[in-house]
């Protein structure tokens, strides 16, 4: 028995410095990739020839990346994440591991830029919508600057007319679920569970910013609608955008006679 054991020692340790040397010599390799700008593909990943790969991207091990991929330069898939169908990631976007993007339907997936896909979240796949038809085209269309959290779930569109929308510089923390054909407009924060049912408009944070200061002043006393209306349009954050600039001249045309205070407020949610 004493001999056995002095045998599994050394084996033990052979193994730990084997492990440790090939975990160092593949770390060592990859640097030695990302410094000269090309990019590295560990052994165990599966990534179909017709794949694009930009310069500098990081493929981890056992990750699968599909033959209508495009990655952009400089993106990282950590372990075991994958990307499925027709499926474009901008540059410098990160898959944490289990992450997966894509899926194997007619239509696409097209994530911006600097986006963080987090820990075994699903991005772009087939929607559980029971109207949608096997085989139409179905659509995602995802901005820059995103962090999709752990766990969370995003959906194609459920019809080929529509798509699903995410904007730029959202934060969707763990465990969200965002539907078919939702619209998500910029900067806005989910917080952990939420849930978003299919076809749900979440504007702008700036747009909701600039509705809050005319419709819902704190205080009701410091000026009148008019006033609050010349406010929005002078303030240097919100005077310039768009679609804040919509929605004040859609509800300056509501005063008109012939429209008799009816604002056209869908012309200005879908800017």
């Amino acid at each position: 028995m004493n001999s056995l054991l002095k045998f599994r020692r050394p084996l033990s340790s052979s193994l730990t410095s084997l492990s440790l040397q090939r975990l160092s010599t593949t770390l060592h390799y990859a640097f030695e990739e990302k410094k000269e700008g090309t990019s590295f593909i560990h052994p165990t990943a599966i990534v179909h020839p017709n794949a694009v790969i930009g310069q500098g991207v990081s493929v981890g091990p056992l990750c699968t990346i599909g033959p209508s991929a495009k990655l952009g330069n400089g993106c990282q898939m950590h372990p075991s994440s994958h990307i499925f169908g027709n499926t474009e990631l901008g540059s410098h976007c990160v898959l944490m591991t289990g992450a997966v993007v894509g899926d194997d339907l007619p239509g696409h997936t097209v994530i911006g830029c600097n986006n963080i896909i987090g820990h075994h979240a699903v991005v772009g796949i087939k929607c559980q919508d029971m109207k949608y038809k096997l085989g139409d085209e179905c659509f995602l269309d995802v901005g820059d600057n995103n962090e999709i959290r752990e766990f969370t779930s995003i959906h194609r569109s459920s019809k080929s007319r529509d798509g699903t929308v995410i904007g730029d510089n959202n934060l969707i923390m763990g465990s969200c679920h965002i539907a078919h054909d939702c619209k998500i407009g910029n900067n806005n924060i989910f917080a952990n569970t939420t849930l978003l049912a299919g076809h749900v408009i979440v504007e702008i944070k700036s747009l909701r910013t600039a509705y809050r200061k005319i419709f819902m002043p704190s205080n009701t006393n410091s000026m009148g609608f008019d006033e609050r209306l010349s406010e929005v349009e002078h303030n240097e954050d919100l005077g310039s955008v768009p679609a804040v600039c919509s929605m004040l001249q859609s509800i300056r045309d509501s005063f008109t006679e012939n429209r008799r205070g009816i604002c056209k407020f869908r012309q200005w949610s879908s800017s």
